[in-house]
């Protein structure tokens, strides 16, 4: 039976809302919702959420922060908690179905169901560390998965590459001292949640699993490709990982007010198709992708649209990466030379 890719598509993650204008809101997916359901509905495997084990929360969050939730979603001020990140009555329920989503996907993965995943979930997870919620975030989705595939499946070389705009402190502190969960980002410097520094790089036996490539703003499609191409490709054949997760934030498009970087609707195609090609190098293919950010609902929508038509196409020939002196200087400068052998 031919593979296929899967997709989390569920109306549930619009119950997260409230009245007053916020960036992460139900409108980022409800058109597109619809759009994916109706383009999709003939080559593409469709997957509800299913909430998340409370174990399998616990895992990455503490028990004293999940009753923190709880009680002020039922307080009556939505933002009694913290000014970015409402909550409502239905939003641990919410965001419990966001984890699950991504672990009914890695399941299909593993058991052979599916070669690649898109889970399109709210609210995003990144900034979630273990006993903090920031940021628009709720439960660490991405890691909330990392952690299930080690506990479930024994999997110890866990890639998690995040291109959101903003650095994933919540991923970051989560694996920090870990070899077995490689996480690598690029974002922003000098943006929420103001880290992610070159430096910061891990600690203990997680001392160079961490992997931070803070840009400029104005930094684009050649540099973004230039820079992850060649990361990529080195972590990739020196810690061959068993499955690429990725943390998959579009707020880094052109469109986009949130951030200054100027990423085309082409370049989420682009970069999906170089991590499929190192997915099939590499790990048989085993590749999931996690909705983060994206603001815009317009450019969101034409940018999720390329990413599952890039899953879907057939395997392109090695995807060309053109050299750029200005993210050549980022590189030349970053402390990653002491881990890892660029190609």
């Amino acid at each position: 039976m031919k593979k296929r890719v899967g997709l989390v598509v569920d109306d549930r993650y619009l119950q997260h809302a409230i009245s007053r204008p916020s960036p992460e809101n139900p409108e980022r997916l409800r058109n597109l919702s619809a759009i994916v359901r109706e383009r999709y509905r003939h080559n593409c495997r469709m997957f509800q959420g299913r909430c998340a084990e409370t174990a399998d929360i616990e895992a990455v969050h503490s028990r004293f922060y999940l009753d923190q939730l709880r009680h002020h979603a039922s307080n009556g001020d939505p933002y009694s908690y913290d000014r970015d990140t409402y909550l409502m009555k239905d939003s641990f329920f919410t965001a419990e179905l966001a984890a699950g989503g991504c672990l009914e996907l890695a399941d299909r993965i593993m058991d052979g169901t599916l070669d690649h995943g898109f889970a399109m979930i709210r609210p995003p997870g990144h900034h979630a560390e273990p006993g903090r919620g920031m940021g628009f975030c709720i439960f660490n989705n991405v890691s909330v998965t990392a952690q299930y595939l080690r506990r479930k499946y024994g999997l110890n070389r866990i890639l998690v590459v995040d291109f959101d705009a903003h650095h994933g402190n919540g991923t970051q502190e989560v694996f920090y001292e870990t070899d077995e969960v490689l996480v690598v980002s690029i974002h922003q410097r000098d943006l929420f949640p103001f880290t992610g520094k070159a430096t910061e790089a891990g600690a203990g036996q997680g001392q160079g699993y961490t992997i931070n490539v803070p840009v400029f703003p104005q930094f684009g499609d050649l540099e973004y490709t230039f820079l992850l191409g060649r990361i990529l490709q080195s972590v990739m054949e020196q810690y061959l990982p068993q499955i690429v997760l990725v943390s998959a934030g579009y707020d880094g498009h052109r469109d986009e007010t949130i951030s200054g970087t100027l990423l085309s609707t082409e370049w989420y195609g682009l970069v999906t198709s170089l991590l499929k090609q190192y997915a099939h190098e590499v790990c048989g293919g085993r590749l999931l992708m996690i909705l983060e950010g994206g603001y815009n609902p317009g450019s969101l929508e034409v940018s999720v649209l390329t990413t599952i038509d890039s899953l879907l196409a057939a395997r392109r020939d090695k995807i060309g990466i053109f050299f750029s002196e200005r993210a050549n200087q980022v590189l030349k400068n970053h402390p990653l030379h002491g881990c890892w052998t660029l190609q």
